[in-house]
């Protein structure tokens, strides 16, 4: 099954990619089509932007597409950044940008727990949307660490393997992060429509 992602964040469409093959679903991106779309993401929970991003690319090009939103949400500051966390340092916001505003506003607090977000929906050609939700704890760091990943992964920690989700492969990454979780749950809850599951 060929399904557009409605991302044109290479690293997401790396991951969605490498999570989803082994389930028979082959990505394609909006650049392999000429696709150029610009969803405003101004939903108010990570569920409403990915609908919508979702549906907004399927739309335009007649395929089932996937889209997710996913996010950090920090305990002590009331799950913040959260929708925001692309631009979180405003609208142009570089992903160092992003993490240098979080340590700033961090800066002294003992709570470092923090969750990783994620919420993939797959919008089908027929009109049905199917969702799901993975999610991953750890514990914020005051300095970053590793050179992987994206976003704010290099101060992101995984309390069981003490590194940052940044010093983790990309292999060791997939096989445990929150977009994995949501993307796993995506692929039963997409078996169990087919009725596969």
């Amino acid at each position: 099954m060929k399904v557009l992602a409605a991302t044109t964040n290479q690293g997401k469409i790396r991951e969605i990619s490498a999570i989803l093959a082994r389930a028979g679903i082959s990505i394609v991106s909006p650049d392999e089509l000429g696709l150029t779309l610009d969803v405003i993401e101004d939903g108010k929970t990570f569920e409403e932007n990915a609908i919508k991003k979702a549906a907004a690319f399927r739309d335009a090009s007649g395929m089932s597409a996937l889209a997710d939103d996913s996010g950090l949400c920090v305990n002590a500051l009331g799950g913040a950044p959260g929708v925001y966390s692309a631009r979180y340092a405003g609208d142009q916001a570089r992903d160092q940008d992003n993490i240098d505003l979080l340590l700033r506003r961090m800066a002294g607090i003992q709570d470092r727990g923090a969750r990783f977000v994620c919420v993939a929906v797959l919008a089908l050609t027929d009109g049905r949307i199917i969702t799901a939700r993975g999610e991953f704890e750890g514990l914020l760091l005051d300095t970053p660490r590793g050179t992987g990943g994206f976003g704010y992964d290099p101060i992101f920690l995984d309390p069981l393997t003490g590194k940052t989700f940044a010093e983790l492969s990309s292999e060791e990454k997939n096989r445990m992060s929150h977009r994995h979780r949501a993307l796993e749950a995506l692929r039963e809850a997409w078996l169990k429509v087919r009725g596969e599951g």
